[in-house]
């Protein structure tokens, strides 16, 4: 388990129905939002959302863990609105989500993706960034039909969110060219690129449900917080997660000399170990053998990371940003039940495996 988790389950919130209702409610008009495109995107983006195989068959792929979906149609109970009022946002954020990661695939030259080839290895790159783009077309087609005040509210924040992940990627790739990066430089890159939608995704369905901007932007606070754990045990299961319940390689951000929480943790601290691995990461970015280093040589920088408290110092970040997450919470008056689902959520971000 990539972090200890938070303090002992305070509910008996099931989680696992949660994410399903937002995936049951949700999948629906996501299909139907993809039938739209034209031949052959449309065939594009069902692979990519496991709905087929690369032969076209049906499949039942992994289609992800849902957390966005489920949390814009419990964001929309906040207001006293049904879950289903979230239903459009739900989709929308996870159209912005999906385009995102047809793109960031291809730049950071990622094979796999849920246990499958991803789409630029299958279909090419020129089809990964045409069915991207056209999903994050839909995204906002999908909101704009609702054809409400509030929907027009909630597409900006959406367009906001949007912009700053894509401010986030930019910083992502940057960072991978540069020797050192601050922690405050990784966290802002990181808010931007996982904190910004996760943040739409926990108010978009309040917006829609008529919530004001003070609520929708305590729930914003939330879903920011939120996503910086989230990225930071993501940051985690990239250098020590276990490849069968990831889908990626073996010491996948190590590979793409990402500059994560737990390198630059380990980097910024003072010891024999940071030296050693600062050396080593600069003469990785002059290696022309880089691409072939064997598993021990990924393994021997992992180690590194670890016994100079990289590893130690992004698990106590990631509960620390669950905590701020959780007391952002406090801001917004809600029924009970949907405040222990969302602290449930959030329990859940952080004890992951994938």
């Amino acid at each position: 388990m990539p972090t200890a988790p938070p303090a002992a389950p305070r509910t008996t919130v099931d989680v696992t129905a949660l994410l399903e209702r937002g995936r049951t409610l949700a999948t629906p008009v996501l299909r139907a939002a993809v039938d739209r495109l034209a031949p052959p995107m449309d065939t594009v983006a069902a692979y990519h959302f496991g709905w087929i195989d690369a032969q076209g068959r049906p499949a039942d792929g992994d289609g992800g863990k849902a957390v966005r979906p489920a949390l814009a149609l419990l964001s929309a109970e906040v207001t006293g609105a049904p879950p289903e009022t979230g239903v459009p946002g739900a989709v929308a954020v996870e159209l912005v989500h999906n385009f995102s990661l047809l793109h960031d695939d291809l730049m950071d030259g990622d094979e796999q993706r849920r246990h499958r080839d991803t789409v630029w290895k299958v279909h090419g790159p020129a089809q990964a960034i045409l069915v991207g783009d056209a999903l994050f077309a839909l995204a906002n087609e999908v909101l704009l039909e609702v054809a409400t005040v509030e929907a027009g509210r909630a597409a900006r924040r959406l367009a906001s969110a949007t912009r700053a992940l894509i401010d986030g990627q930019a910083q992502d790739i940057s960072y991978e060219h540069r020797d050192r990066v601050s922690v405050e430089e990784c966290l802002e890159m990181e808010g931007n690129k996982t904190g910004a939608l996760l943040a739409c995704a926990s108010s978009v369905g309040a917006v829609l449900g008529g919530a004001d901007d003070r609520t929708a932007d305590a729930l914003e606070k939330y879903g920011y917080h939120l996503g910086l754990a989230f990225q930071a045990v993501d940051d985690l299961l990239g250098i020590w997660g276990d490849p069968v319940a990831t889908g990626k390689q073996t010491w996948s951000d190590l590979r793409q000399r990402k500059k994560s929480l737990p390198v630059v943790a380990a980097l910024a601290a003072e010891g024999a170990a940071a030296e050693r691995l600062g050396e080593m990461l600069a003469a990785d970015a002059k290696s022309s053998e880089f691409a072939h280093f064997s598993e021990e040589e990924f393994a021997a920088r992992a180690d590194l990371i670890e016994q100079a408290g990289g590893r130690e110092w992004t698990a106590a970040e990631a509960r620390r940003q669950h905590t701020v997450a959780i007391e952002a919470l406090d801001a917004v008056a809600m029924p009970d039940r949907v405040r222990e689902q969302f602290t449930a959520l959030a329990d859940f971000v952080v004890v992951r495996k994938r």
